[in-house]
């Protein structure tokens, strides 16, 4: 073939290749533009896709939201109304008590309130007896002084002898009301303390009060609330995720602390499952720690993880509670027990001991103090791990809300790039092909101007 035909020079082949790409310039750029135009719209459609599925992602959260502040709300009203149910039953209880000595106590100050009362002496007969001799006419009869001399001295002791009866009766009345100070006391402090009882009762009415204005408030579903409750559990979440932080630390140095003595005393040679059964055993500890921790947590309904143990009557609840509580013990003895008995084994704590044993006994008493208070630290992690499951669920679904509204916006910003590429595509074509397409315009502009007739000025 390449025999008959002769080869064409480049610059022939370039002008053919002009000829082909300016033949085929609008089926090309069409193909251009409906190219961009396809995935233009199927990038909004994506987009448009995406913000749908963000604002039912975003519906759902608030919903979640909701119904978990809800549920938070309704659970501080049951312990609010809780505590004022138990306080005013035990005020109720005491209140026959209460209103028996309060009448006792009453009654007494009534009666010693009677008998304190200050009574005036009669005057008796005196008064007649003086009216008489005041009748008698004035004279210097001897008798008559005697007689008046004798009624003034007699006057005088009667005054004397009614002095002292009134002075007597005076000192009973004191002493009678020195003896109801004790009883006065004794209503003053039954007063004060039933004053303390309500207000404690008004005070808890108030928290009842402003939980259910908040209660109220989440029903509604206004947005403030919606707000609030975000940014309660966002910030609940990272105070969870630090317990949790601190607490995993706290398991590694359990582990460490009960891997070691048993290592010390010969079994880290066996292997249980591919595993070493040292390690086996200090995570079954810890974990075993943990559960116990869950469970006491569930009886003392702190946590909801288990409804069931939480519904339980009062007397198996406080069962399972003590021997969640024993298991712990238990559990603290076997880590000091091994921290113990590593100073037992030889080569373990032998060399150091003899550097400086009482430095080094210092050091054992501080690792058998944490081998007794970690597993009380690990117990008290189902409060924390409550707290980040119930808040992960929010801050995920507000994470994934933002991921998908951005992930919304750069679909809408890739479609509109995509249009943008296709008129870009064209002028670029347009470009490589700028030659023909000037000789076309100059033949079409020549062909208009011989069209025209003379003196008609050229289109602009």
């Amino acid at each position: 073939m390449t025999d008959i035909l002769p080869p064409l020079p480049l610059w022939l082949w370039f002008l053919l290749a002009l000829l082909g790409l300016f033949v085929a310039r609008k089926p090309v750029q069409r193909a251009f533009m409906a190219l961009a135009r396809f995935c233009h719209q199927s990038l909004r459609l994506a987009a448009v896709s995406v913000a749908d599925g963000e604002r039912r992602l975003r519906r759902r959260n608030r919903e979640v939201l909701l119904a978990a502040g809800c549920e938070a709300a309704e659970r501080c009203v049951e312990r609010e109304l809780d505590h004022v149910e138990k306080t005013v039953k035990r005020e109720l209880a005491r209140y026959p008590e209460l209103h028996r000595r309060l009448s006792e106590q009453l009654t007494a100050i009534d009666r010693d309130y009677a008998l304190s009362v200050e009574v005036p002496p009669e005057p008796g007969n005196w008064s007649k007896a003086i009216r008489a001799v005041a009748e008698i006419p004035a004279s210097r009869d001897p008798v008559v002084c005697d007689v008046l001399e004798a009624i003034r001295n007699s006057m005088h002791k009667a005054e004397a002898r009614a002095l002292e009866v009134y002075r007597e009766s005076a000192r009973e009345r004191h002493q009678l009301l020195r003896r109801m100070m004790p009883a006065w006391r004794s209503i003053l402090s039954a007063l004060s303390g039933v004053n303390r009882n309500v207000e404690t009762v008004i005070r808890r009415a108030g928290d009842l009060d402003r939980h259910m204005d908040r209660l109220e408030e989440i029903q509604r579903g206004g947005d403030r609330a919606s707000r609030r409750l975000a940014a309660s559990a966002t910030t609940r979440f990272f105070a969870s995720l630090v317990a949790l932080s601190i607490a995993a630390a706290a398991a590694v140095v359990h582990f460490h602390l009960i891997a070691l003595p048993v290592a010390g005393a010969g079994g880290s040679a066996a292997h249980i499952a591919g595993f070493r059964a040292v390690e086996v055993f200090a995570l079954v500890v810890i974990l075993l720690e943990i559960f116990a921790g869950l469970v006491a947590m569930e009886c003392l309904r702190i946590t909801q993880f288990f409804p069931a143990v939480g519904a339980l009557d009062d007397k198996p609840r406080r069962r399972m509670l003590w021997i969640a509580f024993t298991a712990l013990l238990v559990l603290a003895a076997v880590t000091v027990s091994l921290i113990w008995t590593r100073e037992l084994v030889p080569g373990e704590g032998g060399a150091a001991a003899d550097m400086n044993r009482s430095a080094y006994w210092l050091y054992t008493a501080a690792q058998m103090g944490l081998g007794l208070v970690l597993p009380f630290a690990l117990a008290a992690v189902a409060m924390p791990l409550e707290t980040f499951i119930t808040s992960a669920r929010t801050v995920v679904g507000i994470l994934s809300s933002l991921l998908l509204r951005m992930l919304s916006l750069g679909l809408r910003l890739c479609g509109t790039g995509a249009l943008v590429a296709g008129g870009v595509l064209v002028r670029l074509y347009d470009i490589v092909i700028f030659l023909p397409l000037w000789l076309e315009r100059r033949f079409l502009d020549w062909r208009a101007g011989k069209g025209r007739p003379p003196g008609e000025p050229e289109p602009s």
